[in-house]
Parts: structure tokens; sequence; C-alpha cells
């Protein structure tokens, strides 16, 4: 994969296809791979004639791994997405994230609203207002030495999907710790993009979609039925939401 300085940190990325640009921000432990080009995000995109750009978020996938929780906010991840931009030179471009990625994209569309066109938040509603209970759980199943000691549910949830994805597990406890900043609904209100948020029916990780769009002068809601937090992410019902969202918004 190509990599690129951003803020000091060698990040990866990859370019798929043509057309007007959406970048792709993978959530907690995830990575472009995992998260957009296994579940046919990236190929439903490009096929839809649109170019898709895959990022991966500091201290995930090949880009490099921090473990200083300093450097791990929501804001401060944003400008690597931010950077990326305008490495490659293709604002104002759509930014589709997913649970951690649509809070780093929140904030990347509240800091540079002139290099984003439209957002999807997706697997992340009034949630990204109030922030995860289970954050120090999480931390703690991430550093057990055994997935058998992790009993907390949501903990083994995030600990099964980081040995699957082979992460960093030191870096993805010192991304927990550093990415709980909440953005506020005063903030979220000056979003001004157009912005779908997007949240299976059956996810109570990422909360309700409705009020946070309430709070978005051009938000609209897409409920994706009957999945939950990490079964949403490659529904057929969130891809066709988004391309009809993105039909909307040209």
């Amino acid at each position: 994969m190509p990599k690129f300085t951003s803020e000091g940190f060698e990040i990866a990325y990859e370019t798929y296809g043509e057309g007007p640009p959406v970048v792709l921000v993978h959530g907690f432990a995830s990575s472009g791979q995992v998260n957009w080009v296994a579940t046919g995000w990236v190929e439903t995109l490009t096929e839809a004639g649109y170019q898709a750009i895959t990022i991966d978020n500091r201290g995930h996938g090949q880009s490099e791994k921090i473990y200083d929780s300093e450097y791990y906010s929501a804001r401060e991840m944003a400008k690597d997405t931010i950077n990326l931009i305008d490495h490659l030179g293709i604002g104002p471009a759509v930014l589709l994230g997913y649970s951690m990625g649509a809070r780093i994209s929140a904030f990347a569309a509240l800091d540079a609203p002139e290099k984003v066109r439209a957002v999807i938040f997706g697997g992340l509603g009034i949630n990204m207002i109030h922030g995860m209970s289970n954050s120090e759980e999480i931390i703690e199943g991430l550093l057990s030495p055994a997935l058998s000691s992790v009993t907390h549910k949501t903990a083994r949830q995030f600990r099964i999907f980081a040995d699957h994805t082979r992460s960093d597990r030191k870096a993805l406890a010192a991304c927990m710790a550093g990415s709980r900043a909440r953005i506020s609904a005063d903030d979220v209100k000056k979003i001004s993009v157009p912005a779908l948020v997007a949240v299976g029916s059956e996810d109570d990780v990422g909360g309700a979609p409705e009020p946070l769009a309430e709070l978005l002068p051009q938000g609209e809601v897409l409920v994706i039925e009957r999945r939950d937090h990490m079964r949403a992410t490659g529904d057929p019902q969130f891809k066709t939401g988004v391309l009809a969202f993105l039909q909307r918004h040209p």
C-alpha cells in the first residue's frame, strides 16, 4: 500500500477506480481492507462510478503504530483524513465513516468544511455525542493475556475482532483511551454539508440515528434493519441507501 506522512506519522491508503471521490474511514480495530474491501464496499462504489479511497487510521492496518493515547483523539485522527485529501488533491470529497470512523469524519467535516462535500455516519448515532460507556472494559479486554478471561460482552466482541484482524492490541488500547473525546451537540449543528446517519436497528453500540440526524442541518436517517453494530457494515441495505443518498446530493 502507498503511504504518506501526516502529522509526523506514516499513514497507509489505497485508491480504486475513477470518478467523484469517496474517502472511506474505517472503525476501531479494523482497516481499509477489512472494513471496505472485504465487505464489498469498494466494488459497490467503483461500479457505481465513484473513486473509492481507503485509509488505515493511525495505529491500524499498515499505518504506523503509536502507543501514546495523546495522539488518538478523534479530532487528531481526523487530520490524517484531511491531509490525505490534500495529498491526493481530490477535495472536496465525500466521507464515509463507520463507528470510530464516523466520529473522525464528523471532526473532519467540522474542521475542514471546504474539503468535504457530504458525509455518511455509519454505525454511530446519538452516541457520537454521548460516547461509549464500555471503553474501560474494552481496554481491559484488549490488554488481557487471554480471550478466555474476557467476560464483558462488548469487550469480548472487540477482543475477538482485534484478534481476527491480527491488530496490535496495545496500540488499539491506546487508541480507545484517546479517541473517547465526544463531539458536542453544538458542534454537530455546525456540520452544514448533507449528512446521512446509518445505523443498524439492533445496534446498541452506536445509539439511535434519529436524534443525531435532527441536530444536523441537512441530516437524513437510514435504519439498517435486523443488523447490529458488527453485522451492519457490509449489509446491502446500507450500500443501497448510501448510493441513493449520493445520487440525491450529486
